[in-house]
C-alpha cells in the first residue's frame, strides 16, 4: 500500500510540468523555439488574456468537427467607437508548424512593444488585431500523433459518399472560383477542395466573420509555409487584383525588411505567377469581399526541409517574419490614420470617385 501511494506520488511530480504547461502557463518561461501542441497553444491563449486584461481578450468564432473551439485573440485598446482591424491566421495547414510559432511570436511582441514603442501604441489605439493562431485545429492536433501523421495538411471531417477519407483543404474551400484550379476532386488527395462550397465549419467560421466585418478589416494576413514568398491575390491566371501595383509595393518593402534581418529573399507576386494557380483560397476570398489589403505569408524555407522545419530555424523565421509583417501593418496604419483624422487610400477614393460620379451625387 506504501509502495503504491509512493508510486502515485512520484507519477504525480513527474507530470506536473505538464500540467502547469496546460494550465496556467508562466509565459516568462514559456519557450518560442519550440513547437507546441494544441494543448499547450489553447493554456498560452488563455494565460495571453489573463496576462493582459486591458488589451487582450478571446473571441470563439466557430467548432470544428472534433468540436473544438476556433478561437481568435483580440488585441487593442479599448475604445468607445468601432474600430479598423487587421485579420491575421496561422496554421490553416496542419502540417505547417512553423505558422502557428509565428503568430505565437507575433502576438508576444506585439504585447512587450505597445506600451514603450509610441508607433505600436499608436497602432493599438487605432486598430484591433484578430489573430487565430490556428485555424485548423483538428489537422494541427493530429499532425501531433505521430511520424506517420506529421504531414496531414486537412482539417479531419469525414468523407462523404464511399469516401473513406478523412479530411477538406481548409484553404481551397472558399467561395471564391470554387474547384476549378489547383485542386483535386478525390477526397484521399490532401488538395481535396470539400464536396461543396463552404462545406467545412471551419471555412464557414472564416468566412462569416470576415463578411461580418468586411467594412472594418483593412488588412487579411494568412500565414503559411513554406516557399519564402509574398503571395498577392489571386490564384487565378485570368483574374488581375484592381490595386496590384499598391499591393506589390506593399510587399516589397516587406521583403526587404524581412531580408535585413537575416538576410533570406522572399519573392513577391501574385499567387499564379510566382506560385501556381489555386482556386477557393481565404486570400482571394478576402480580397474579392473588398478588403484593400491581402496578402499570404509563406514561411521558410525553400524545400530543404519543407514542412518539417528544424527547431533552431524558429526564431530566425518569426525574427523576419516579423518584420515583414510589421511592415505592412505600419503601412497599411500610415495609409489609412493620420495624426488628425481618416485618410481614403488612393485606391478606395478613386472607386468613391467613380461612384459618385456616376449616380452625378456627392454625399
Amino acid at each position: 500500500m506504501m509502495f503504491s501511494s509512493v508510486l502515485a506520488l512520484l507519477i504525480l511530480l513527474n507530470l506536473q510540468p505538464q500540467i502547469r504547461a496546460v494550465e496556467g502557463l508562466d509565459l516568462r518561461a514559456y519557450d518560442y523555439t519550440k513547437y507546441h501542441t494544441m494543448d499547450e497553444i489553447s493554456g498560452w491563449m488563455q494565460q495571453m488574456e489573463k496576462d493582459y486584461p486591458e488589451v487582450v481578450s478571446s473571441v470563439i468564432y466557430g467548432t470544428t468537427y472534433e468540436k473544438r473551439n476556433i478561437t481568435l485573440l483580440k488585441i487593442g485598446l479599448n475604445s468607445t467607437e468601432l474600430k479598423k482591424g487587421i485579420w491575421m491566421d496561422c496554421g490553416i495547414h496542419g502540417n505547417e508548424w512553423i505558422s502557428p510559432a509565428f503568430c505565437q511570436y507575433f502576438i508576444k511582441q506585439i504585447l512587450s512593444s505597445y506600451k514603450t514603442d509610441p508607433k505600436m501604441g499608436e497602432i493599438f489605439k487605432n486598430l484591433d488585431f484578430y489573430i487565430t493562431p490556428v485555424l485548423n485545429r483538428d489537422g494541427y492536433t493530429y499532425s501531433w500523433k505521430d511520424n506517420m501523421t506529421r504531414q496531414w495538411r486537412k482539417n479531419r471531417s469525414p468523407g462523404t459518399g464511399n469516401c473513406t477519407c478523412y479530411g477538406t483543404d481548409i484553404n481551397r474551400n472558399f467561395n471564391v472560383n470554387w474547384g476549378t484550379v489547383g485542386v483535386s476532386k478525390l477526397c484521399c488527395i490532401g488538395m481535396y477542395c470539400g464536396p461543396s462550397v463552404l462545406s467545412e465549419l471551419e471555412s464557414r467560421a472564416v468566412t462569416e466573420f470576415l463578411e461580418s466585418n468586411r467594412n472594418r478589416i483593412l488588412l487579411f494576413l494568412t500565414v503559411h509555409s513554406f516557399g519564402q514568398l509574398i503571395l498577392l491575390p489571386y490564384g487565378h491566371s485570368s483574374v488581375s487584383v484592381p490595386n496590384y501595383e499598391e499591393l506589390m509595393e506593399v510587399g516589397q518593402a516587406a521583403a526587404k525588411a524581412i531580408k535585413s534581418v537575416h538576410g533570406m529573399d522572399y519573392t513577391v507576386g501574385a499567387a499564379s505567377d510566382v506560385m501556381y494557380q489555386t482556386s477557393g483560397s481565404s486570400r482571394d476570398f478576402a480580397r474579392l469581399i473588398g478588403i484593400p489589403f491581402v496578402f499570404t505569408f509563406e514561411l521558410r524555407d525553400k524545400g530543404e526541409f519543407g514542412f518539417k522545419l528544424p527547431e533552431d530555424q524558429i526564431q530566425p523565421t518569426c525574427e523576419e517574419a516579423y518584420q515583414g509583417a510589421l511592415s505592412i501593418i505600419t503601412t497599411v496604419h500610415d495609409k489609412t490614420f493620420t495624426s488628425a483624422a481618416f485618410t481614403i487610400t488612393a485606391t478606395l477614393w478613386t472607386t468613391l470617385t467613380a461612384a459618385c460620379l456616376s449616380t452625378a451625387t456627392w454625399v
